[in-house]
């Protein structure tokens, strides 16, 4: 089962942040064979949030690698996004042909009720890194759609979901995360 997982910074924490992050990286090491697309959310050169897209056995698996993971623990995190998720395009960050750092990069997060949008993927495809709807615990009811893109700006990025489909959608710049 695939999920998505957001770890969202909490005010002022950038010093705590900076201080668990060999603990935050062995931790996702033991989740390599694992791991779709990981990497951090960011207001200019700043950390806002932590993005970590994984394929595990169940729910309960998810919970304990959001909920225990080193800076969630030490109270580095506001709060945390954990949604099943499905893999439309079928594979990790480390496969998709633009490369780690070609160009601006974004999280696109659209949250919505209603009949599911966006199931298929978008016309330009080649500038998806990863993309997948947002599903209910049981994988029954879509509440929303997660893609990493690259773009030329936030607005272009933006544009990967449908418009008026959503109750909220943001727009992060992100980049491909791990060890250099």
């Amino acid at each position: 089962m695939e999920f998505f997982c957001y770890h969202r910074d909490r005010p002022d924490s950038l010093a705590l942040r900076d201080e668990l992050l060999e603990e935050h990286w062995s931790y996702m090491d033991r989740y390599a064979k694992e791991m779709i697309a990981r990497g951090p959310t960011l207001a200019g050169d700043v950390p806002t949030g932590s993005v970590h897209i994984v394929d595990l056995p169940d729910l309960a698996a998810a919970r304990a690698f959001a909920f225990d993971e080193p800076g969630y623990q030490a109270g580095v995190y506001r709060d945390v996004l954990l949604r099943r998720w499905r893999n439309i395009l079928g594979r990790t960050m480390w496969d998709f042909p633009g490369g780690p750092t070609e160009g601006s990069r974004y999280l696109v997060l659209g949250l919505g009720t209603g009949p599911a949008a966006d199931l298929a993927l978008p016309p330009d495809q080649d500038e998806l890194i990863a993309y997948g709807p947002l599903l209910s615990d049981d994988g029954a009811t879509w509440v929303g759609t997660a893609a990493l893109v690259r773009a030329p700006d936030p607005d272009t990025a933006r544009t990967v979901l449908t418009r008026d489909r959503y109750a909220a959608v943001e727009v992060h710049h992100w980049q491909f995360g791990g060890r250099s």
